[in-house]
């Protein structure tokens, strides 16, 4: 099969989560309902603060014994230390498991190659390891836990070739899939301004969690004027948190990018105006993701 790509994901890493209390723990403290979590189906969620912002994000799979939470490798032992706070006398263990990686598999077919229906978290054994459709969007393609010393290997049989991270980041950027804090500022950002609701990332009725408060009213009260939307451009992105303005108005600023390609996030008023939005020097062009349901442009804050 054509066009199939993996890239092992060098940037996240794994969290295990054992005890017999592992669910009814981390049940009340992040934005997807645990509850759901089986050997058939991972997750996608969020912790976020006391006060409802942005903290990390992660993919979660159910391994039987334990539970395998994906994060940024780069703030897995701050995630671990934070999610430790709430442990107090629980019946949960968390420790980092280096003994897992993370990989993506994309391309047309993607899904189907690796025995996965086209269904959002479906999860199925693979490889000594965990295979599910992402929980955000099936057209992201497939993601894996798999033995660290097992490498890109059992992809590469079933018809993958290995492509550099650059690849895996262009196809992400393309759907506007937020990365973590490259695209989410911890305790600043708002979950649905990245597109959450959508992306399967918080659940309306499960009880109450950390920062549930501010989620549920910026949904109900219609409180969504700013979101990450995919942008084109001439050339190298524009670092990031550069400003994006349009004529002498503030309109976002600028997340991760590369060559052409980048995701910002802008404030809805200035999509469809005349004039064009400039970030260091740059004209961006977004673009809406066909995934996105966005509320009416407002003029408020």
């Amino acid at each position: 099969m054509s066009g199939l790509s993996c890239v092992r994901l060098e940037q996240r890493s794994f969290l295990s989560l054992e005890g017999t209390e592992r669910r009814e723990f981390l049940q009340g403290l992040v934005s997807c309902d645990v509850m759901k979590a089986d050997p058939d189906t991972a997750l996608y969620g969020a912790l976020l603060t006391p006060q409802g912002k942005f903290l990390f994000d992660f993919f979660l799979i159910d391994a039987g014994e334990s539970f395998l939470l994906e994060a940024e490798a780069a703030r897995a032992a701050e995630l671990l230390k934070k999610l430790s706070m709430y442990k107090l006398r629980s019946k949960a263990s968390l420790r980092l498991a280096p003994e897992w990686v993370a990989a993506a598999a994309f391309g047309a077919g993607a899904l189907q190659a690796l025995g996965l229906k086209d269904e959002a978290g479906l999860a199925a054994p693979f490889a000594s390891g965990f295979a599910y459709a992402d929980p955000r969007l099936t057209l992201a393609g497939a993601r894996l836990a798999l033995p660290a010393d097992g490498g890109l290997a059992p992809l590469e049989a079933k018809g993958f070739a290995p492509a550099p991270f650059e690849a895996w980041d262009r196809h992400r950027l393309a759907l506007a899939l937020p990365d973590g804090s490259r695209d989410l500022v911890p305790e600043k950002a708002i979950l649905l301004e990245a597109g959450f609701d959508e992306l399967n990332g918080v659940d309306w009725k499960k009880g109450c969690y950390l920062g549930q408060e501010l989620t549920a009213r910026t949904k109900y009260r219609g409180l969504v004027r700013k979101r990450l939307l995919p942008v084109r451009y001439e050339g190298a992105p524009p670092p990031p948190g550069a400003e994006i303005r349009q004529g002498a108005a503030e309109a976002g600023e600028m997340r991760s990018g590369i060559d052409g390609l980048g995701v910002a996030k802008i404030r809805l008023e200035a999509l469809g105006k005349p004039e064009p939005l400039m970030a260091d020097g740059k004209v961006l062009i977004p673009e809406v993701c066909a995934w996105m349901k966005l509320p009416e442009a407002d003029s408020g804050d």
